[in-house]
């Protein structure tokens, strides 16, 4: 076990979601969406002593209940789910159940709810003190909607736990998603909403699945400017992907002024992800995950849920990601440079016969040019942040060109 250098930031009460049971969420051998992701996830938090932190709470959860599901999806789509989870050789295209993406298989309603308890679970420990900060790396099924399943995602934990917040009392949360593919079912549930900012950092439709989430998304007619979307092109490396980051999100969390933040961290926006087309490194998403917790910090309490999502690289890139994510979110923050354990790299040896990397980091420049120094027109990633900026800045009184 490696016990990280002690820091000075403050020991937050924080929730970990995990159980080995959350790995029955698996459409089966050669499927992207793996549940060894999780699995090597939780293995390597452990071998960096972040689970064993004292301020750092372990957490199963529960399969949700049908009258939790049924908060963000409806009553058929639910029923819809447990037709083909007890039937696994039947499809329902309709429901996008017993699809290429999301193929049946036996048990798939528990599965996919516990999941959806885990960040329910979060959302409880928030709302009750327990906790001020929570994370389910098992989390983050973004492209699930009220009716319809998609892109590996059955049920939406992510948008369970803002409509929770909602219930408990909560006033504004701010959704923010750094996924390679566009959040656009949570975006889609609360569309309408005007009490949930829901911003999607992403690579473009025009390039990526599932071909949604341009500028001029904006959110419905009761809520106008709650949807942001900033629709990257493919090849975006760190200093354009944080460039694009901190010239919109900061700004409108800012403007918005959530009581909570509700995040998803896919990291396949990674250069070494099989499925998508951007170019970062893992060192640009833990500075994205530092970003979020910094919002967190100045805006919400520190109130911050975190979950996973995407991310297909599942011994270089997975682990290491969501491991930083939580010593971020616990107020450990797992230096770049630090040693993966050997334990942790033996493991993936002898279990996948692949070379683990040897640091927690890719040695990578995340340096990034901050938007004061101004716009080029002559830029993709520019036009892309103004497009968004020029959309959205207006309606919450902020200048596309200044603020």
């Amino acid at each position: 076990m490696t016990f990280l250098p002690g820091l000075s930031l403050p020991a937050l009460p924080t929730t970990v979601v995990w159980d080995a049971a959350m790995t029955a969420y698996n459409f089966g051998p050669g499927h992207p969406m793996a549940p060894d992701r999780m699995d090597l996830t939780a293995r390597l938090a452990r071998s960096l002593g972040l689970l064993d932190l004292e301020h750092v709470k372990l957490a199963a959860p529960e399969v949700a209940g049908d009258d939790e599901l049924t908060a963000v999806h409806s009553p058929e789509f639910v029923a819809a789910v447990r037709r083909v989870s007890e039937n696994p050789w039947t499809t329902d295209e309709a429901h996008g159940l017993g699809t290429e993406d999301d193929p049946a298989f036996s048990g798939m309603h528990e599965a996919a709810a516990r999941l959806a308890g885990g960040s329910l679970l979060a959302a409880s420990s928030i709302l009750d003190g327990s906790a001020v900060r929570a994370v389910n790396f098992g989390g983050g099924l973004h492209h699930a909607s009220r009716d319809r399943a998609s892109g590996f995602c059955i049920y939406n934990d992510a948008a369970l736990a803002v409509s929770k917040l909602l219930d408990g009392g909560v006033q504004r949360v701010a959704y923010i998603d750094v996924d390679a593919h566009h959040g656009d079912g949570t975006q889609s549930i609360f569309w309408n909403d005007p009490r949930v900012l829901t911003i999607s950092l992403h690579e473009t439709g025009m390039t990526l699945f599932p071909g949604t989430g341009f500028a001029n998304d904006i959110g419905g007619p009761d809520a106008l400017g709650s949807a942001v979307n900033v629709a990257l092109p493919a090849g975006t490396g760190d200093a354009g992907w944080l460039r694009a980051f901190h010239a919109v999100v900061p700004q409108l969390v800012g403007a918005f002024q959530p009581e909570v933040i509700v995040s998803q961290h896919g990291c396949d926006s990674h250069r070494l992800d099989p499925l998508t087309h951007l170019n970062v490194s893992v060192d640009g998403q833990r500075e994205a995950a530092t970003a979020v917790a910094n919002l967190a910090a100045r805006h919400c309490d520190n109130r911050w849920i975190a979950t996973g999502g995407g991310g297909y690289h599942i011994t270089g890139v997975v682990p290491r990601a969501w491991s930083h994510l939580i010593g971020i979110a616990a107020g450990r923050p797992v230096p770049l440079r630090t040693p993966v354990p050997e334990e942790w790299r033996t493991y993936v040896q002898e279990r996948y016969g692949i070379a683990a990397p040897g640091l927690m980091g890719d040695d990578a420049d995340v340096w990034w040019r901050s938007w004061e120094v101004g716009f080029d027109p002559n830029d993709d990633v520019d036009r892309t942040v103004m497009a968004t900026r020029k959309e959205v800045f207006p309606l919450y009184g902020l200048d596309p060109w200044f603020d």
